[in-house]
């Protein structure tokens, strides 16, 4: 799903129109597409009722063109006009049966429709609305806000026909009086107002219906921001063909965790498996193998020196062994950040080990190891999360010494060591600042929190339509590297690895509190435990 601005689609409009796919055409399309989705809602009932709410503009005609197709596929209609007048679409909508609100005692007429239907689409405002509302329309939507409150249960279906009205499109900002929606069906493509809060709050389940637009459309070809959706992850993930073995699915190679964060490993090693990778083996501080060994036999492990616990500097030439076999390789979660584990990671970036900077021993006769091989030294396709970030934000040019398209999976806080800007700076522009780092850096960044998004250093962006108190729990990062490695071990490139995880990872948030009724007790293990539901239902 396209993500545009409200001045993005006006001028894909107009030039769709000057190329010959006229705005009535538009508006024709996205009525019977809108039309279309209720009927799919209500594909197993009869004798249904729908009202509409129908402002002058054009989602008031995508509304009458509608409503003119629910009649025409056997349900009752009713349109209460505001401040538009009765043109050819009304005319259209009346000679098909449908029934006109008005009068006197309009607005009673109103609230007993509303009692008794089944649907009610709100096409009163379109995106260009700002706020705030005049008084008129600001009443009559409290009035009818009024109505469906008390009806409680048996309210219609609330339809936002492009938005609700009410909603600006581009900030996110909504009027009081706003109608809440069950569903928002959108025109060709997401707004982005309708993807950040207040907003959201009000959108219910979003769908997009096609109205027509030619895909080489120029102006449509330049938007490169797009929303995730079920279909379109589905389309990322990859096959599992009958004949497959282990090595068909890659090996990810996590190096992680510490003696305050022992949990971490596991919890993204487990991911890495969940989402289809073929081995994951955990590299970790030695004395973490007893704790955690007996809870993942499925693993296997390379042990790391350590201090205390900790990473050591000297740790960095046995992960190195460990690359010719590894198809991805996560470092970060649970790390910590004592300088000893910075030198590793910077030993590890560098291509350099202790063994190398070691000096010639005294009394000894030995032999000098042989340099590693380009190939052998060569670091595997790269994830880097949590402590991994605060640490390589300490490395000096480190966008230049990862592998090229690295995945970069800050939280605001990171985001903020990383770049010197302040938490509030990055929010207040999240979309942008992370267009503006991935290009800079030539990495692959998934800014996380309400609303994740995924930035190229192409400029495609992605945004994950998800904002979920379930993920606010620790651990719930740890999950998401996880699962981003184990994409990325299976062959996916960096920015089909990162959306895939980041809409994988959103979704199962959401399944898990559904599973425990509240997302307040939702646990990371919980979000685990829900990635094989969420696959399960997009296969």
């Amino acid at each position: 799903m396209k993500l545009v601005t409200v001045a993005q689609m006006q001028a894909i409009e107009k030039e769709a129109d000057s190329n010959g796919l006229t705005y009535d055409m538009m508006m024709e399309n996205a009525g019977q597409g809108l039309a279309d989705v209720v009927l799919d809602l209500f594909a197993d009932e009869s004798s249904l009722e729908a009202v509409g709410l129908v402002g002058p503009g054009n989602n008031g005609g995508d509304t009458l063109v509608a409503l003119t197709a629910l009649l025409e596929a056997g349900w009752k209609a009713r349109a209460y006009l505001v401040k538009r007048k009765k043109d050819a679409l009304v005319k259209r909508f009346t000679q098909a049966g449908g029934e006109v609100i008005a009068g006197e005692d309009a607005f009673g007429k109103l609230a007993d429709a509303l009692e008794e239907a089944d649907v009610l689409l709100d096409g009163v405002l379109g995106t260009g609305v700002k706020l705030p509302l005049k008084k008129e329309v600001a009443e009559l939507l409290a009035e009818v806000n009024d109505v469906l409150d008390s009806l409680e249960e048996n309210a219609p279906l609330v339809v936002a026909v492009d938005c609700p009205s009410g909603v600006d499109c581009d900030s996110g900002e909504v009027a009081e009086e706003t109608i809440p929606a069950d569903l928002t069906v959108t025109m060709a493509a997401v707004k982005q107002g309708l993807v950040r809060l207040p907003a959201f709050e009000y959108v219910g389940e979003l769908k997009v219906v096609d109205i027509g637009l030619p895909p080489d459309l120029p102006s449509l070809q330049a938007v490169t921001a797009e929303v995730a959706e079920a279909e379109s992850v589905a389309a990322l993930l990859p096959e599992r063909p009958l004949e497959a073995h282990k090595g068909t699915f890659g090996t990810a190679l996590i190096a992680a965790g510490s003696v305050n964060f022992t949990g971490a490993a596991l919890l993204a090693g487990e991911a890495a498996y969940r989402v289809g990778a073929g081995l994951v083996t955990l590299a970790v501080p030695a004395p973490l193998h007893g704790a955690l060994a007996g809870q993942f036999p499925e693993a296997t492990w390379v042990l790391l020196p350590h201090e205390a616990g900790r990473i050591s500097e000297t740790a960095a030439d046995v992960l190195a062994k460990n690359f010719e076999k590894t198809s991805a390789l996560l470092l970060g979660p649970g790390f910590g950040t004592e300088a000893t584990t910075k030198v590793f990671l910077e030993d590890l970036l560098a291509g350099t080990s202790a063994q190398k900077k070691a000096p010639a021993r005294i009394g000894f006769i030995h032999q000098e190891s042989s340099p590693k091989s380009e190939n052998e030294a060569k670091l595997p396709p790269l994830v880097i999360d949590a402590d991994g970030l605060k640490l390589l934000a300490q490395i000096k040019d480190w966008a230049s010494k990862l592998p090229p398209l690295s995945i970069l999976t800050p939280h605001p806080g990171e985001m903020s060591v990383l770049t010197g800007l302040s938490k509030e700076e990055i929010q207040e522009n999240r979309q942008a600042v992370a267009l503006k780092y991935a290009k800079e850096w030539g990495h692959v960044v998934v800014l996380k929190g309400a609303f994740t998004l995924i930035a190229a250093p192409d400029g495609r962006l992605t945004l994950i339509p998800v904002a979920t108190p379930a993920l606010a729990r620790a651990g719930t990062g740890d999950v998401l590297a996880g699962l981003i490695v184990g994409l990325r071990a299976q062959g996916l490139d960096a920015y089909a690895s990162a959306v895939a995880g980041a809409w994988i990872h959103a979704q199962a948030g959401l399944y898990a509190a559904d599973d425990l009724g509240t997302a307040a007790s939702v646990l990371a293990s919980d979000v685990l435990n829900s990635v094989a539901d969420v696959l399960s239902d997009i296969e």
